[in-house]
């Protein structure tokens, strides 16, 4: 599929197979594409994935396409504001409870940790503070949602709370994997290590068709798994060529790499490089001096 060809309709609940429809929330960006995907799993008991972000409209969309059903699970993918805020308000106007892996804080990696405590004060773009599921999953937890049954598998690196949810052959990937872009990784709430770990293991999964958090359906799981994890790969080749001409910052790799981002991007861009900079040093391939952050120095260690 052509990318401008994925346009649907905002706020409609469009069935995407039996049991399963989408609704778009209204909040179009570059960085969440035509809006957040809020999937309805069920036949009349209905999980809500995903809820999205706070918004009035996007509750009476949900609301009128589980008219004659009962919502009675949310579960939450992860906690960016894009995807969590409503879950408190739909579960106050539901009673459904909330489930996740854990607040936003929950799943930071020992290296975002140490990051934090060596002062990093950049990152947290998009968190949802005040995300407070009712019920935590566990890693490899099977649970009732809605009337269907999922499986919870913990999947860290784009945020440290992510979990995807498997269906059968189906698997809700949230912002790990997205068939129109890469995903963002930020530190210290995204770990590049732990975001190609949690590449292999869905890859492992071998899911028929993947449910974004954006975009439409992934119906070529495994290849677009494989285009993201040599994607990553290369954005490190380069990285670790542009060190070998000596000692970096991140934004001044950023910009150098990422030479057709629009300027409004390279933020972002900046973050990525980072985050491969934080995963590198963790493999003792490169040092760093200063704050971790994007100001920091960072030089290829030889091998």
């Amino acid at each position: 599929m052509d990318l401008a060809d994925f346009n649907p309709p905002i706020g409609i609940a469009e069935t995407l197979a039996l049991n399963l429809r989408r609704v778009i929330a209204p909040n179009p960006s570059p960085m969440t594409y035509r809006g957040t995907n809020t999937y309805l799993l069920g036949a009349q008991d209905i999980a809500v994935i995903d809820p999205g972000p706070e918004s009035q409209a996007h509750l009476n969309a949900i609301l009128k396409a589980c008219n004659d059903q009962k919502i009675t699970h949310i579960v939450v993918t992860h906690s960016h504001v894009d995807h969590s805020p409503l879950a408190k308000t739909l579960s106050k106007a539901t009673g459904a409870p909330i489930l996740a892996f854990g607040p936003s804080s929950a799943g930071r990696s020992n290296a975002m940790l140490a990051c934090l405590n060596a002062g990093m004060s950049s990152g947290g773009e998009g968190i949802d503070p005040e995300f407070t599921p009712d019920r935590l999953l566990e890693d490899g937890e099977i649970f009732k949602a809605g009337d269907q049954t999922l499986k919870a598998w913990h999947t860290p690196g784009h945020m440290g709370n992510h979990m995807c949810f498997e269906w059968g052959k189906t698997l809700f990937c949230g912002d790990l994997v997205m068939g129109w872009a890469s995903s963002l990784v930020s530190p210290p709430d995204g770990d590049l290590t732990d975001f190609m770990a949690s590449c292999f293991k869905i890859r492992d999964l071998r899911p028929q068709i993947m449910h974004a958090g954006h975009g439409a359906p992934i119906t070529d799981p495994m290849e677009r798994i494989d285009w993201l994890i040599a994607h990553r790969q290369s954005r490190e080749a380069q990285i670790l060529e542009h060190l070998s001409q000596g000692p970096r910052m991140a934004l001044t790799l950023a910009q150098a790499i990422y030479t057709d981002t629009p300027a409004a991007l390279i933020p972002a861009a900046t973050r990525n490089v980072f985050a491969h900079l934080i995963d590198l040093e963790s493999k003792k391939m490169i040092a760093r001096d200063g704050i971790p952050n994007e100001a920091a120095l960072f030089t290829l260690l030889a091998i």
